[in-house]
């Protein structure tokens, strides 16, 4: 990228949305009844988009849509049959659609397929949300754009293609997260280069580390016992809500990043090389094309099956 942003870790999603005009730009943002996705979705709707909350908890949703303006739709992620539905469900161009839901550490759990819960929740379903919503992207008048919400945790554990579901080897809630992350980031990056004569540009990012959201719901107050969360990275800041919506924002709104597509954020920036004990960047195999392109087909067959 040849042009400077003006906002990094402490920017909030607020401060990066300012002066956009979304008008008549839809989006959807998944998970968009708690933390993150309250937000982005907020910062959104504040540029005067139509913005669609996507979630399971209907109840919520229309709590937080009726306080930002937005609308509401069910999507569960690990039931195919709501995602179909959701799919569906859409009719006329979607311009934005962000994959902010997700699920962490959690205990071994296992969809009906006998999916593995978080590859199927942060991967699976997001993957088939944005195939199945392809068309409705392609047809956004001056391109759209894809956001795929991963984390740092993906330097944990690349993806296991011989056995992504833990059938063989032990379970590790941590490894599996891990791993869901580094999809997240692979189907970005196939995603940009399938869908670039689309018009689709299609980016990744790492929120970073969040207080007070729902998402460490499985492992108590990780901002109370770091070291247990994520050892060895004191040089790793805490972030609240607004802050972490920042990256998503941006990618998802911001004329400042037009034309980039296949890129892995944090902070507001492209995202440097991962290096070893240091709990930033971007771990090499994540960025892989040949891997990228295998858990593309995969999924596919995985979805189709």
């Amino acid at each position: 990228m040849s042009v400077t942003i003006p906002f990094g870790a402490t920017s909030t999603a607020a401060e990066v949305v300012a002066g956009a005009d979304l008008t008549g730009r839809r989006a959807v943002v998944t998970g968009g009844a708690s933390g993150l996705g309250v937000e982005t979705a907020r910062a959104l709707a504040s540029a005067n988009a139509e913005v669609t909350l996507a979630v399971r908890d209907v109840a919520a949703g229309e709590r937080v849509a009726a306080a930002i303006g937005a609308r509401v739709s069910r999507l569960d992620l690990a039931d195919r049959a709501s995602i179909a539905e959701f799919v569906a469900g859409w009719t006329g161009p979607l311009d934005i659609l962000v994959g902010n839901a997700g699920v962490m550490a959690t205990p071994e759990l296992r969809t009906p397929e006998g999916w593995e819960l978080q590859f199927a929740t942060n991967h699976l379903g997001h993957f088939a949300l944005a195939t199945g919503l392809h068309g409705a992207l392609a047809s956004a008048a001056g391109g759209a754009r894809v956001v795929s919400v991963s984390s740092v945790g993906h330097v944990n554990a690349d993806v296991d293609f011989a056995d992504i579901h833990f059938h063989r080897r032990p379970y590790d809630r941590w490894v599996a997260y891990g791993q869901s992350k580094t999809a997240n980031i692979l189907f970005a990056v196939e995603a940009a280069k399938r869908w670039r004569a689309d018009g689709i540009a299609v980016n990744a990012l790492n929120p970073g580390r969040i207080t007070g959201t729902a998402l460490s719901r499985h492992v108590g107050d990780i901002a109370a016992a770091p070291a247990s969360f994520d050892p060895g990275s004191p040089d790793v800041s805490w972030k609240n809500a607004e802050q972490g919506a920042a990256t998503s924002v941006l990618l998802a709104a911001s004329p400042l990043v037009e034309g980039v597509t296949g890129q892995y954020f944090e902070d507001c920036q492209v995202a440097v090389e991962h290096r070893p004990g240091v709990r930033r960047g971007v771990a090499a195999y994540a960025l892989d094309p040949d891997r990228a392109a295998r858990l593309w087909s995969d999924s596919l067959a995985v979805i189709a099956g």
